[in-house]
C-alpha cells in the first residue's frame, strides 16, 4: 500500500504541473493520506451531498470532495463523466476521481453482516475563496 500512496503522490504531482494530463483513478489510500484521512481540520467546506477536504500533494494544494454514501450510484458516474470533458480556462480543473467499495462486517439489528461501504470521491485543483469571482468561476490560475 505504500507503494501505492508513492506512486500516487508522484502521478498527481506530476498532473499538476502538467496542464494537458487527463484526469485519472486515484486510491482511496492516496485520498486518506493527503488529506490526513479526511480529517476534521482538513475540512473546508460541505453541502448537502458533500464534504470538501484541503490535501496536500508535495508543496501544492488539491481540494477532496467526498460524496455522500446514499448518493446513487449513476450520479456519481454521471458527474464523474461530465467532469472529464469539461475543458476551460474558467472551470476549476479536475484532476481525478475514486470509486472505492469495500466489505466491512458490521453490526445490524443485532447480527453481524457485510455490509459494502462506499466511497466516492473527487479531486480538484485547489483555488482559494479569494481568487474567485462572485459566480463560482475562478478569476486565476
Amino acid at each position: 500500500m505504500e507503494y501505492e500512496i508513492s506512486t500516487g503522490h508522484n502521478a498527481l504531482e506530476r498532473m499538476l504541473i502538467d496542464g494537458s494530463a487527463e484526469p485519472m483513478d486515484l486510491p482511496l489510500s492516496l485520498l486518506e493520506d493527503i488529506t490526513n484521512c479526511f480529517s476534521d481540520d482538513q475540512q473546508i467546506g460541505s453541502g448537502g451531498f458533500a464534504v470538501v477536504y484541503k490535501g496536500m500533494v508535495g508543496n501544492e494544494i488539491v481540494a477532496v470532495k467526498r460524496l455522500s454514501r446514499n448518493m446513487h450510484e449513476s450520479k456519481f458516474h454521471k458527474e464523474a463523466e461530465c467532469l472529464m470533458k469539461a475543458k476551460h480556462k474558467n472551470i476549476v480543473r479536475f484532476l481525478g476521481y475514486c470509486s472505492d467499495t469495500q466489505g466491512k462486517i458490521m453490526d445490524y439489528e443485532g447480527k453481524m453482516v457485510m455490509a459494502d461501504i462506499r466511497n466516492w470521491l473527487l479531486c480538484f485543483e485547489y483555488v482559494p475563496m479569494h481568487l474567485m469571482d462572485l459566480n463560482g468561476g475562478s478569476i486565476l490560475r
